[in-house]
């Protein structure tokens, strides 16, 4: 079937093409941090340290940021639909192949080949949306793309974890390969082919033009910077709060720790009010408000009771997931051309801000603790409010870049 014209919320079409979108999703993030818990095992079974067997990790991570925007590219020129299906055929041959040597390079490599098949995905499934859906149907299903990348991430590391406990690290990547194959086959059959509107035909040459005039675009430029402040914010906040928690007076072991990341599931659910809220209000008012839930979230947190911050992570997740939906669908619904180009630059933003959070967290937890980590997250949300002020200012009243 091939999308003729635009798609109307609670359509057949509708249920259709969100359903397959978000369940690649799902896929996608099931992939990129099914490693996340194994990391101990693996450093035992290959005899390294922490800080070189997190390469597993940050390998995966850097790749699919620096591919986010070649992988765009290509959209616009062989179409939205096939990148989304190469992305997700690639993720069972990856998984397959890195376990035919027991060797930490080629394992390494391996997942940065991950990461480079998982940002085909990821630079331009938004861009799928954004193209086909009209204006209410697109605020509807971003919501649920974005719900299913955090059950994606929940399901990836409580997958890892419990079947390499129970069997191996192997089997947990063969299983995965196995489920990923089926769910790229069920993908293929239920998503549409292109509109003419998702293959933009550009010569190379344009792409650094293309890629200026998003940055100069003000609205996307601020949308792209609130993502991924955020982003650094909320993924490393959890990182510092795993420490806490191991740390005195605590105590816990790894695997109850790991657990906190069930709090994700706050972030679902508020990512499926976005579109409630839309049609309601104005996305900045919203990402303003998101901001604010995050940041009680981490006061909450603050307590030295385990129930209050577990309730205060649930709070920090509901804000975190709500303004990173509004600002990624603002990105490709403003974005006059190109939208694949837009949301990976919105991803680049995203990815990478969560890498720098984390050495500046880290920094604050190790020398002052949490204490220390709440004062720096602070003069993060400060400039968060102030980007959203300024989103605010020039999409209301138009007011010049100072």
């Amino acid at each position: 079937m091939m999308i003729t014209e635009m798609i109307e919320f609670r359509s057949k079409a509708y249920y259709q093409v969100s359903a397959a979108l978000a369940f690649g999703s799902f896929l996608v993030f099931c992939n990129l941090y099914l490693f996340q818990p194994m990391l101990p095992v693996l450093a035992d079974h290959f005899m390294v340290s922490a800080t070189q067997i997190n390469w597993l990790l940050a390998a995966g991570t850097l790749m699919l940021a620096l591919s986010l925007l070649p992988w765009a590219i290509a959209s616009d020129f062989i179409g939205r639909r096939k990148v989304i299906l190469l992305s997700l055929f690639m993720l069972p041959v990856i998984g397959v192949t890195s376990l035919l040597t027991d060797s930490l390079i080629v394992l390494i490599l391996s997942r940065a080949a991950m990461g480079i098949a998982l940002a085909g995905f990821a630079a331009v499934a938004v861009a799928y949306m954004a193209d086909a859906f009209t204006a209410k149907a697109f605020s509807y299903a971003i919501g649920a793309y974005i719900s299913a990348n955090s059950l994606g991430g929940i399901s990836g590391r409580l997958f890892g974890g419990v079947i390499t406990d129970h069997f191996s690290w192997q089997m947990a990547v063969i299983l995965m390969a196995l489920i990923s194959a089926i769910g790229a086959i069920i993908v293929a059959l239920i998503l549409p082919k292109d509109t003419a509107q998702q293959t933009e035909k550009r010569s190379v040459s344009d792409y650094h033009r293309v890629l200026v005039q998003h940055l100069r675009n003000k609205p996307l430029f601020l949308a792209m910077l609130i993502g991924g402040v955020n982003f650094a914010l909320f993924v490393n906040l959890y990182s510092v709060t795993g420490f806490r928690l191991i740390a005195e007076p605590y105590s816990l072991p790894l695997s109850v720790t790991s657990m906190i990341f069930l709090c994700y599931l706050s972030g679902t659910v508020s990512s499926r009010l976005v579109g409630l809220w839309c049609q309601r209000f104005n996305a900045v008012s919203g990402m303003f408000a998101g901001t604010l839930l995050s940041l009680i979230g981490m006061l909450i947190a603050s307590n030295q009771s385990l129930i209050t911050i577990i309730i205060g992570l649930n709070v920090l997740s509901f804000g975190a997931f709500f303004t990173h939906s509004l600002a990624y669908g603002w990105v490709s619904q403003k974005a006059e051309a190109a939208k694949s180009t837009a949301t990976a630059l919105y991803l680049v933003h995203y990815y990478v801000s969560g890498s720098l959070g984390g050495f500046y967290l880290m920094y604050c937890w190790q020398h002052g603790g949490w204490e220390s980590v709440v004062l720096g997250a602070g003069i993060l949300y400060v400039v968060i409010f102030w980007l959203c002020w300024r989103l605010y200012n020039y999409a209301h009243t138009k007011v010049a870049w100072a």
